[in-house]
């Protein structure tokens, strides 16, 4: 993960583990039934932030190594996960995890691929998985399907610092085979939501590193802008906002 990345969401860890939406546990269900990832094998989470992927893997028995370079996101994931005796915390990165030669049955980077510097971590993932291993990326994608979707969209295309630049889209599925070449990857798309009163609205909104946060310029701009789009869309009080929940999994050797 690039230097300038690493520091991104030092000041949105608490709207991050309140506000970021879990992954589907019928991920767990397809990689062990496509991929014979069954929970005797090892998961080395990589960019594992504050352990919303980890934790998935983890409820389902696996062992995890979670791999995280920004200091408050990694600590606390250990202060959510540590009571389970398969998780370990890294501090480290995607291009240089610090783990020992072929030590890992899977490796999974959620939310996390498009930080990556794509040839260094390609070759450190080469390096650290076991012959057969599996990677794994997921990303939530957000819907812009219904009227809402689309003006939030724009809402945040509006506000936002550099979304248009780190927005984890720009990486196309091209990119993405491009990655696993010699190999190949497999796509599966599961459904995915979170609903939200205001508050819930905007701390979504605030765990992303490219929007701005209180103090800094154009905050107060945006969040009236926020509470006009929030009125005129809500039902029964709440704000819901789907995801397409995007897995790729392939072998590397």
């Amino acid at each position: 993960m690039p230097n300038n990345n690493t520091k991104r969401f030092s000041n949105r860890v608490d709207n991050y583990v309140k506000y970021r939406p879990a992954y589907p546990i019928a991920i767990i269900n397809y990689l062990q039934d496509h991929f014979d990832l069954n929970n005797d094998k090892i998961i080395a989470d990589i960019g594992a932030g504050t352990g919303i992927s980890t934790s998935l893997f983890l409820d389902s028995g696996y062992q995890v190594w979670a791999v995280e370079p920004n200091k408050e996101m990694r600590e606390r994931s250990v202060e959510l996960l540590n009571h389970y005796p398969k998780f370990i915390a890294i501090d480290a990165t995607a291009e240089n995890t610090t783990l020992s030669n072929n030590s890992m049955d899977a490796i999974v980077a959620s939310q996390a691929f498009h930080w990556f510097d794509v040839e260094r971590s390609k070759a450190e993932f080469k390096r650290i998985l076991k012959t057969d291993g599996v990677v794994v990326l997921i990303w939530n994608e957000r819907k812009t399907v219904t009227p809402f979707e689309i003006e939030y969209d724009n809402f945040i295309i509006k506000h936002g610092k550099d979304y248009v630049k780190v927005d984890h889209r720009n990486i196309s599925d091209k990119d993405i085979e491009t990655f696993f070449y010699p190999h190949t990857c497999a796509l599966k798309i599961f459904d995915n939501y979170q609903a939200f009163d205001f508050n819930g609205l905007k701390g979504r909104l605030l765990s992303s590193s490219y929007m701005p946060d209180k103090g800094e310029i154009d905050y107060e701009e945006m969040i009236p802008d926020l509470e006009k789009l929030f009125e005129k869309y809500k039902e029964d009080n709440l704000i819901r906002i789907n995801y397409n929940t995007k897995l790729y999994a392939g072998k590397f050797k």
